[in-house]
């Protein structure tokens, strides 16, 4: 099982996985874990880097398409 972020970071993660009923490490993966253990070691902190430098380059873009889906929902 693997989760592809921790909701809960910097704190760590706290579920009903936690609790007993699954290992970490060995039958969960959480955030920099799981995609390590996909791409290879700094793979999270490439892809976190990826999304950082997309996020920049269209932040303005983003935020026109989220005022005008809002616009659409709250005129409809």
């Amino acid at each position: 099982m693997a989760f592809p972020y921790n909701p809960y970071y910097p704190h760590p993660y706290e579920r009903f996985t936690e609790q007993g009923l699954l290992e970490k490490g060995k039958e969960f993966l959480i955030g920099d874990e799981y995609w390590d253990f996909l791409g290879g070691p700094k793979t999270f902190v490439e892809l976190l880097e990826v999304f950082d430098s997309v996020g920049k380059k269209f932040k303005e873009k983003i935020k026109k398409k989220i005022e005008q889906v809002a616009n659409e929902k709250m005129n409809n």
